[in-house]
């Protein structure tokens, strides 16, 4: 454990019931007059934009809505977004979706009207300065987006996803609204939630793990192996779902604490280069990096068993694969596949994911374990 650590967090988290409503008091206290809403055009034909819509009218504000906001967006969609916002006078801008929106959002507001471009911060993140305050409204309940300072975007010429961090892409202020989340098709809600599980349990386990990261990543944990299965099984358990916006919460501030690991790490080429969604490559390699970490976190996963399962093992390593086996089940309960050829994506080469992969050494150097290009290619092997 390291014995430096800090604790970021947006500067407020409103949640509970109708939570989106509380956007009036914010518009009005930032004294916006311009408001960019971010999404996409599933989100707004499915009616979640309309609360956020209905809050900046009663503000007496006037929304600029950008909705072609694309899933996985390369620096190159992200930029073009920020060309659009930059010269409309935003004063304001609220992201209403998934992990995509909120990261473009995130990087529209250190990036629109600013001397950089979103291709310079991919060599020099530290360049990043807030241009405009940002308001995140997850519809997911998974990425943790809205609890971080990283964005993730794809470089399509080297087939890759790279994550910009900067303290100043922190949301100023966070909406959790259940209805946000209610009706989220099953396929969805279980990738994005089994990413909220990698993050917690990569957080956990991981080499600047701190007393700071390990309260969030831990209760993040709980919240989730208890109740993820129910959240995406039953839309009308919304106890569960709002345990799991929550759990997706802590599990991003748990990130900005301390970090992922080689499970994102060894994810960001399968995303880059064919595409697969975020949570579901995670959740491929779940298994396979635990399985390969676990000699070097047994006494980490020992205590993640002791808080959030509690059941009958005895010994460390007995908690230790109990914890694996529990988080396989939950992969295999969600219907998440397992596989890259499952995903119709046959033949993979295995080197160039492995030179790929540990071309990520911001997160594989926060691994306990250290992984070599021979090992990335094992972990590769046992996903085809």
């Amino acid at each position: 454990m390291i014995k430096n650590y800090a604790l970021k967090l947006p500067q407020v988290v409103y949640g509970g019931e109708d939570a989106t409503e509380q956007l009036v008091s914010v518009i009005e206290k930032a004294g916006a007059k311009n408001v960019a809403v971010f999404t996409d055009p599933s989100l707004r034909k499915l009616g979640l934009v309309d609360p956020a819509l209905a809050a900046i009218k009663e503000a007496g504000a006037e929304a600029h809505i950008f909705d072609n906001i694309p899933a996985e967006p390369s620096y190159i969609q992200v930029q073009e977004v920020v060309d659009e916002v930059t010269g409309t006078g935003t004063e304001l801008v609220v992201a209403v979706g998934g992990g995509s929106v909120m990261d473009t959002a995130k990087l529209a507001c250190v990036c629109a009207g600013a001397p950089y471009t979103v291709h310079d911060l991919l060599k020099d993140p530290a360049r990043a300065r807030k241009q405009l305050p940002c308001v995140a409204v997850p519809t997911t309940a998974g990425t943790g987006a809205e609890a971080t300072i990283n964005a993730i975007v794809a470089v399509p010429e080297d087939e890759v996803k790279i994550g910009i961090v900067n303290d100043a892409m922190m949301p100023d202020v966070v909406l959790l609204d259940v209805r946000m989340v209610q009706n989220l098709p099953r396929s969805i809600a279980a990738a994005t939630g089994v990413d909220a599980m990698c993050h917690a349990i990569e957080c956990f386990t991981c080499k600047k793990a701190n007393p700071f990261s390990d309260t969030f990543a831990l209760e993040a944990f709980d919240l989730i192996i208890n109740n993820i299965e129910h959240a995406c099984d039953s839309k009308d358990d919304l106890e569960a779902k709002r345990a799991m916006q929550i759990a997706a919460l802590y599990g991003g501030i748990a990130i900005t604490a301390s970090g992922t690991t080689a499970v994102h790490g060894l994810s960001y080429p399968l995303g880059g280069k064919y595409h697969v969604p975020h949570g579901v490559s995670n959740a491929i390699l779940l298994s396979p990096v635990m399985h390969f970490n676990e000699p070097a976190i047994r006494d980490r996963l020992a205590a993640a068993y002791d808080h959030a399962i509690k059941g009958d093992a005895k010994t460390e390593e007995e908690k230790s694969a109990a914890v694996i086996k529990r988080m396989d089940e939950i992969v295999e309960h969600l219907d998440i596949p397992k596989t890259l050829d499952a995903l119709g994506v046959h033949d993979a080469p295995i080197d160039w994911l492995a030179e790929a992969g540990i071309q990520q050494q911001r997160l594989l150097s926060n691994n306990k374990r250290e992984v070599t290009l021979e090992d990335a290619k094992a972990i590769y092997r046992q996903i085809m």
